[in-house]
């Protein structure tokens, strides 16, 4: 499950008041390495986008990021674990591959199903939270 899956609205009913729909807090998993974050959502979701494109630079295209933020994601998150989660060729007449490697997919796999988790863990809590925000962002 995605984490904008996480973000449906919720219906919060208040006593004899018309329910009302609010968006969702979005619960997110950061997982923290010293000073480093090895992986998150945004580094998930590049991890889904190099599997559909075979290609850093298509799947910083995909999330509108620039090749360079994709470039140093990919490094940041190959540095963290004993093994590179991706593998990258250098372009050429058909253009650089990229390839998330077995263990990349397995540390996708647990990270959605640690998502999941944890969403399902605090999502009585996330709803409440959803009936107290106002009802528009502060930014929007």
């Amino acid at each position: 499950m995605r984490l904008e899956e996480a973000e449906r609205r919720v219906t919060v009913s208040r006593s004899r008041r018309k329910a009302s729909s609010r968006p969702v807090p979005p619960v997110r998993v950061r997982l923290l390495y010293g000073a480093e974050i090895p992986l998150g959502p945004g580094k998930a979701d590049l991890l889904e986008a190099i599997i559909d494109t075979g290609s850093i630079s298509a799947a910083a295209r995909r999330m509108g990021m620039s090749y360079r933020r994709a470039w140093l994601l990919v490094d940041t998150m190959n540095r963290c674990f004993e093994r590179p989660l991706v593998t990258a060729a250098t372009g050429g007449s058909g253009g650089g591959r990229a390839q998330v490697t077995a263990l990349g997919e397995a540390v996708l796999k647990r990270y959605r199903g640690m998502e999941r988790k944890a969403l399902r863990a605090v999502a009585a809590d996330v709803a409440a939270f959803a009936g107290l925000l106002a009802r528009r962002s502060p930014r929007s």
